[in-house]
């Protein structure tokens, strides 16, 4: 198997288990504030006892660190948002908007990234955009606010995921993965009573203590949908571009529609119309790979090194 077929591979489980979250958002019933401070408070606090973690951050220049930091803030504002559209409207509604972040990776990924501009990536981003308003179907006035969060959700995943694949390969994906989550844990504590005043739907503080039930989900949210998925895209990203990742992302909200319904009680006729969508998401990503021309890979030194490094926590 090639590593761009592994990496795809890869992508495609990552998404299913970030598929769960919207799930475990709506299942859980702290505020999107804490709900976020506390999903990367866990994942920090378990790679910090991993000791290659340790041995990985000593290699970093402070300059690189800043970097990852600065995504990791980024990381944090998608998952405020993420997750504050799934309390305004529901699971299904924002898993649905990231689905937009295609177009916009298509944008900003040859400014952020140093690609090629690809016109028919664009094209193809841009073709989802009815599937995707098929799958959610209609939506009640009251959960368009919810809706508007969410595509602001979709701006900040285009952005962070275009950063990391242009930094992915200069460090070891559990140390970046705790750098940017551990900068989010102290960027939420700061920034915190701020979003309180400008966005009243954050109005909750960060440090509320969960009961048993919630902090349960939470670490199936932190442990088996975040960290393992987090990770390992960026492995992923080391072999394919951020537009082939987020297109694939697109099948998330396909997964999550499928879950809330039995689990969630998020009942709703899947009529014609739902098909549609679900096929026009389903052939965008898989005609990607054919459209796609193979490209010579450059450093496979360095490729064949990343390779051997990767893991299945």
């Amino acid at each position: 198997m090639t590593p761009l077929t592994t990496a795809r591979l890869q992508i495609h489980f990552c998404v299913l288990l970030w598929g769960f979250t919207a799930i475990l958002g709506k299942l859980i019933s702290l505020g999107a504030a804490p709900l976020v401070w506390w999903r990367m408070l866990i994942v920090t606090v378990a790679l910090a006892l991993v000791p290659r973690v340790w041995r990985a951050l000593k290699a970093l220049s402070l300059r690189l660190i800043a970097a990852y930091c600065g995504i990791g803030v980024l990381v944090t504002l998608h998952w405020l948002t993420f997750y504050g559209a799934v309390k305004l409207a529901n699971a299904s509604v924002a898993a649905t908007c990231m689905a937009l972040a295609t177009a916009l990776v298509a944008i900003v990924e040859p400014r952020l990234a140093g690609s090629r501009f690809s016109p028919k990536d664009l094209a193809l981003g841009i073709a989802i955009v009815p599937g995707v308003a098929l799958v959610v179907g209609g939506v009640p006035d009251a959960m368009r606010i919810g809706i508007v969060v969410g595509v602001l959700s979709a701006v900040f995943v285009a952005i962070f995921g275009t950063l990391n694949k242009r930094l992915v390969a200069r460090a070891d994906p559990l140390a970046v993965t705790a750098l940017e989550l551990g900068s989010g844990v102290v960027a939420l504590t700061v920034l915190a009573p701020l979003l309180a005043l400008v966005f009243p739907g954050f109005d909750e503080s960060p440090f509320v203590v969960p009961d048993a039930r919630d902090l349960l989900l939470l670490s199936t949210l932190a442990l088996v949908c975040t960290l393992l998925p987090f990770a390992l895209s960026l492995v992923a990203l080391r072999h394919i571009s951020a537009f082939s990742a987020q297109l694939a992302v697109n099948l998330e909200p396909v997964y999550a529609i499928l879950l809330a319904i039995p689990l969630l009680g998020e009942q709703r006729e899947l009529d014609a119309m739902f098909y549609v969508g679900v096929a026009i998401v389903l052939a965008a990503v898989l005609a990607h790979p054919l459209l796609e021309r193979p490209r010579r890979v450059e450093h496979a030194e360095t490729l064949a090194t990343a390779e051997a490094k990767q893991f299945t926590d």
